[in-house]
């Protein structure tokens, strides 16, 4: 019997400290997301990433206040022969990543740990030992990789579709439940077989596209597999959103409600 009321004794206990680690972790995001960005971070965000100075004032706002809370909770690491990652960098990465989420219901890219930047692209080895350089990854193991050069570079041409950091946070969203599959948890604005409707016959036409040597609105990359397809569309719904609006009109309307905004009218 003492056992018992020892094992509900520290049950309680758990259970206390669970709610309030909760609750103050609660108060201090609500604290972060009150702060706007200063003059000179506008600035870092409007030279990076042009795309900034389109977006809604509620929008930029609600961004803003996600990267307060991902800048706070997230690990930076420098890679390679990056001697450090400076605030700049920190801020255009974060800024980027929680566009996706500005108007989501989403808990800060819950599995994310840490950010590792390398200064370029870098060579990596996948599952078979075969090395290759690539611009960025996203892991479901908690990190995202991304190369400095080509985050600047996919930032400051905002309609060549081509968006590193829109893309491997894409992905991230993709592998919350995971699972890998180009299906990301689509919460209550979207229903599964909406979304299986839309992307699925869009997908196989892409790749037969692809194979024939036909160009699309969207990257060819996409036809890699469902997941890279979701990641590419992310790029391409941002920075080419009306020519993604005209030819894939099914799946920009499916991620108009996944994403909470309609890039084609900033």
């Amino acid at each position: 019997m003492m056992g018992l009321w020892i094992f509900l004794g520290g049950l309680v206990v758990v259970i206390g400290f669970g709610w309030w680690y909760s609750q103050r972790r609660s108060d201090r995001r609500s604290e972060l997301r009150s702060r706007r960005f200063s003059d000179e971070e506008s600035a870092i965000m409007e030279h990076a990433f042009p795309l900034w100075k389109k977006l809604p004032t509620q929008t930029r706002v609600e961004v803003e206040g996600w990267v307060r809370v991902f800048l706070d909770e997230k690990a930076f690491e420098a890679c390679g022969d990056l001697e450090s990652v400076t605030d700049e960098m920190r801020l255009v990465v974060a800024g980027q990543a929680c566009l996706l989420i500005a108007h989501r219901p989403q808990d800060y890219y819950r599995r994310l740990k840490s950010v590792l930047l390398y200064p370029e692209a870098y060579r990596a080895s996948d599952e078979h030992g075969d090395t290759d350089m690539r611009l960025g990854e996203s892991w479901g193991t908690g990190s995202v990789v991304l190369g400095w050069k080509s985050v600047l570079r996919g930032g400051r041409d905002p309609r060549d579709g081509h968006n590193v950091v829109l893309h491997e946070f894409a992905h991230q969203l993709d592998q919350e439940d995971g699972a890998a599959d180009g299906v990301p948890g689509l919460g209550v604005r979207v229903d599964y077989g909406r979304w299986s409707r839309a992307f699925a016959p869009s997908y196989e036409a892409f790749c037969e596209r692809v194979n024939k040597g036909k160009r699309s609105v969207l990257d060819d990359y996409g036809a890699t597999n469902p997941a890279e397809f979701f990641a590419v569309a992310t790029e391409t719904f941002f920075e080419k959103a009306r020519a993604m609006k005209r030819d894939e009109p099914e799946v920009y309307g499916v991620m108009v409600d996944f994403y909470g905004m309609d890039p084609s009218e900033w």
